[in-house]
């Protein structure tokens, strides 16, 4: 890949889960494209799935801007949600605070968080109760 970075960005649409993953259904087939290595697409993938759906749930939409080169892909998604009121409590696997209509769609078990971190290679999380999240994710090519 030559060192010219390309930058994308989504909308995350609200409360819309036939289009929630939209974004990075899109930065996966573009990865590819790009000859990324599978492992790293698959990484890409998930952690910004993860964390789409979490502006979805919680945060009525968001964006999506997605930067590649450097030797690394930065996905940020960020929103102007409630904000996590209790940051190491909701990177604990299994705590959610999705509503019980969520939960009957098959969505928030509460492994957003602990998968986003687990697939990225750097995780930065930023949030306001009341203003908004911000979560960028790093995985090194």
């Amino acid at each position: 890949m030559s060192n010219s970075i390309i930058r994308q960005s989504y909308v995350i649409p609200a409360d819309d889960f036939s289009l929630a993953g939209e974004a990075s259904s899109c930065v996966k087939k573009m990865l590819n494209q790009l000859g990324v290595p599978p492992q790293t697409v698959k990484k890409v993938a998930i952690a910004m799935y993860e964390a789409e759906i979490n502006a979805v749930i919680h945060a009525g939409g968001g964006t999506a801007d997605v930067e590649i080169g450097g030797g690394k892909i930065i996905v940020t998604i960020s929103d102007e949600g409630p904000g996590i009121p209790d940051l190491e409590l909701a990177m604990q696997e299994g705590y959610s605070t999705a509503p019980d209509s969520i939960r009957e769609m098959g969505f928030g078990a509460g492994m957003g968080l602990p998968n986003i971190k687990r697939y990225a290679d750097k995780l930065d999380i930023k949030t306001e109760v009341g203003k908004g999240t911000s979560v960028e994710i790093t995985v090194f090519l």
